[in-house]
């Protein structure tokens, strides 16, 4: 497929179920992803934009949807406007000036680290590999995570104090901030 992440420079585009596998005593993640990062919703072509970074460069997106790319841009910018409005709040927590995490990310430029991933995990009915499972335990890597659920199909797991996976079931209306 032209537009894999493993066939792009900078890893966006389309992850292919079973192509990751979080978990090295599993089987593969039984998920298929879409990644992407920071453009503004109307383009605007900037010759001289410099770009540097792992992540930097431009998204790739599906020819087949054309209306994806808006789509999903309005509900990453909406997620980055909420991380903005998160990381004053981080810092308060830890005792820190509201201002503490301002020089330490960027929102605003095509070198932006906030990746989303768009995730679908198909059913697991009938017979299956306990080995093959959604994702497998992990820890996020970023920040934080703003996840929404899909309503009334429980799926999130988190490892409680005592080592023990508790299920995070969604609530209607609501994000999970990991």
């Amino acid at each position: 497929m032209k537009i894999e992440n493993k066939k792009t420079p900078n890893f966006k585009g389309y992850s292919p179920l079973l192509s990751g596998n979080n978990n090295p005593d599993n089987a593969g993640d039984l998920q298929e992803g879409f990644e992407f990062g920071w453009e503004p919703i109307n383009p605007v072509t900037h010759e001289n934009d410099e770009k540097s970074g792992a992540m930097a460069g431009a998204n790739v997106w599906p020819s087949e949807l054309p209306e994806l790319r808006e789509k999903v841009l309005n509900y990453y910018h909406a997620a980055v406007n909420l991380g903005k409005f998160l990381f004053p709040l981080f810092a308060l927590a830890l005792n820190l000036p509201s201002t503490f995490f301002n020089d330490k990310v960027s929102f605003v430029t095509q070198n932006s680290a906030a990746l989303m991933k768009l995730l679908h995990y198909p059913p697991q009915t009938g017979a299956f590999d306990e080995r093959v499972i959604g994702i497998g335990a992990h820890t996020d890597w970023e920040c934080f995570t703003i996840l929404w659920q899909e309503p009334g199909i429980q799926a999130l797991q988190v490892l409680n104090p005592e080592k023990q996976w508790i299920d995070a079931p969604p609530i209607p209306g609501t994000l999970v901030i990991k």
